[in-house]
């Protein structure tokens, strides 16, 4: 029993951190209505165009910490910042307006500005509801410059920083002072504050809800980002379990050294081959270093900038850069997956984005943007090491078309004598239940499967995971998402087809026995798990691991499956929870 007051929230980024909260409250700047002179509109406009350049001014020494701290890729979201502030329409809107109504810029860019926030907010779409938030930290940003007044970010020692929610520009600019962690009323997996906290290695919690109103700066406070939970001004014998757990995890990550470069193989026998997920050519380096046998996943929508695709020759020098970096390991390419929470120029808003245009449906509606893309990554596979893959496919329609234009673009890079890979194996990720229960067919038309449960829970569930009032039924462990991978690996087995995992249930540590005992050939995780992964596989039997999985699929609800797990996985991994 945990002592103390216990606030749920959603467990963002990893680690435990015990220290005293910051509790920050960050001040909105007040904004009264003032009529002008004729003489002093001109002054008024200086005054705003002042401002942006102040403001843009502090967004690139933001940048460049965020580089820094983060590489060139993971800082960009204030490079779309910058740009904001460069927006010829807005501004033009905003001087037109001081000049036409003689009001004070505070209150016509926030009149201005809200407009756009409330189109977002009320959007139903998650992605713009987030960038929402951007918006509204770039406009306070541009009239607290107007208005000349100071913004602190420092604090002299390590504390949790607790806030309604936190801005990017928070985010990093705490952590020039060692913050312990994040904690947050607001957000999701795929809010600023989560993305940014894994990226720093910090330890977070979000959609805490109040857990402002229950607290204050001074008190001791615990931030499990593993469980999601805050506990404040826990009891001694509770900080003392915790503080156990912090040695003990500390302790357990020095031994997983020594299991990065050592195949991951069962006692019995069961190859099982790890792979990295990635999202930035970066991230390459510490994939490898981990002890990655090639990448699973190599995300590709990082190279739509500012909601522009770049031409055929740039994304070549981007995938080849990865192919050559992981030879002679293979890399899987996954096409653009761009609708549902992120977005491209030509995408127009929907009511309900994850279940409009997105993935495969875009690239067969949009054929130049896939032969871009494809010819692309046909011109990177000369090396023999890239392996193509489709994303959001649900029918066997939509597998038959796609293949046809491979095909094409074979044919036009042959027209100007350009190598390729001629038998690049070309894959589908396994996502909707559609795609799920058509997999027998469907291996009949590909070279390999890839299960990608994020989604596959999603759409079977019917819940969003970026969404903090029903994440907590996002159960990678319901029977019905069981039952549909084994369904999907037995398809795959049939058609003599390799079939891999590339969600983050593949790097869940109790998952991981189940997927070995559902008999995948390949699990595709971020990096950082790949030794704990390797570990666990090291020290089961497949013969338990299929015993294991076959039992759960017989349990109806996922408390019973994870109750089962954990009974059966201590006496098997007495490591396995920490």
């Amino acid at each position: 029993m945990v002592k103390g007051k216990v606030i749920e929230g959603i467990p963002a980024s990893p680690g435990i951190a015990i220290g005293v909260a910051l509790k920050y409250e960050k001040l909105k700047p007040k904004i009264l209505k003032k009529e002008l002179k004729e003489e002093e509109v001109s002054g008024e406009i200086e005054k705003f165009l002042m401002a942006i350049e102040r403001s843009k001014s502090e967004l690139r020494k933001i940048l460049t910490l965020a580089v820094e701290k983060l590489g060139s890729k993971g800082a960009e979201i204030f490079e779309a910042q910058i740009l904001m502030l460069d927006d010829k329409t807005i501004i033009d809107k905003i001087i037109e307006r001081i000049k036409g109504e003689k009001l004070n810029a505070e209150f016509i860019i926030q009149d201005e500005i809200e407009k756009y926030i409330k189109f977002m907010q009320g959007s139903g779409d998650d992605y713009l509801k987030e960038r929402a938030h951007d918006l509204e930290d770039l406009k306070n940003r541009v009239i607290r410059n107007i208005q000349q007044q100071k913004w602190l970010s420092r604090f002299d020692t390590s504390r949790i920083v607790v806030a309604e929610n936190l801005t990017p520009a928070d985010t990093i600019l705490f952590s020039r002072n060692q913050v312990l962690g994040y904690a947050t009323d607001l957000g999701g997996m795929t809010s600023h504050t989560a993305i940014l906290a894994r990226a720093l290695k910090i330890p977070a919690v979000v959609g805490l809800k109040e857990a402002t109103k229950s607290i204050k700066t001074g008190d001791l406070v615990i931030l499990d980002g593993y469980k999601g939970i805050l506990i404040i001004n826990p009891e001694q014998d509770v900080v003392e379990e915790y503080q156990n757990k912090i040695k003990r995890i500390a302790e357990f990550e020095r031994k997983l050294e020594d299991f990065k470069f050592v195949p991951a193989v069962t006692i019995d026998g069961r190859k099982v081959t790890i792979l990295a997920n990635i999202e930035f050519p970066e991230e390459v380096n510490e994939a490898l270093e981990s002890g990655a046998e090639g990448v699973g996943l190599f995300r590709t929508e990082y190279i739509i900038s500012n909601g522009t695709i770049p031409e055929e020759d740039e994304q070549f020098e981007e995938y080849f850069k990865v192919a050559e970096k992981v030879y002679p390991y293979k890399v899987v390419i996954r096409t653009f997956d761009v609708g549902g929470d992120k977005i491209f120029r030509d995408y127009h808003r929907e009511d309900n984005p994850f279940l409009g245009w997105r993935g495969i449906r875009i690239g067969l509606d949009k054929p130049e943007i896939l032969l871009s893309q494809l010819r692309a990554i046909l011109r990177a596979s000369v090396k023999k090491n890239v392996w193509v893959m489709f994303p959001m496919v649900s029918s066997i329609d939509e597998v038959r078309e796609v293949k046809k234009y491979i095909d094409l673009a074979k044919a036009q890079l042959k027209e100007k004598n350009i190598p390729f890979d001629e038998n690049i194996k070309v894959g589908v990720m396994i996502e909707t239940p559609s795609s799920a229960l058509m997999a027998k067919e469907i291996a009949r038309e590909v070279d390999f499967f890839s299960i990608g449960t994020n989604d596959l829970i999603q759409y079977t569930l019917a819940v969003d995971r970026g969404n903090e009032t029903v994440a907590k039924i996002f159960q990678e462990f319901h029977p019905a998402v069981l039952r549909l991978i084994q369904f999907v690996v037995e398809s795959a087995q049939r058609a003599k087809i390799p079939v891999s995992v590339c969600g983050e249930m593949a790097a869940d540590p109790y998952a991981t026995v189940l997927l070995v005992g559902f008999g995948l050939d390949e699990l595709s995780v971020t990096p950082k798990m790949i030794p704990e992964i390797k570990r666990i596989i090291k020290t089961i039997k497949f013969k338990d691991a299929k015993r294991i999985s076959k039992r759960a699929l017989v349990f109806k609800t996922q408390d019973e499956v994870k109750n089962f797990l954990m009974k059966e996985l201590k006496g098997i991994i007495p490591e396995i929870e920490i």
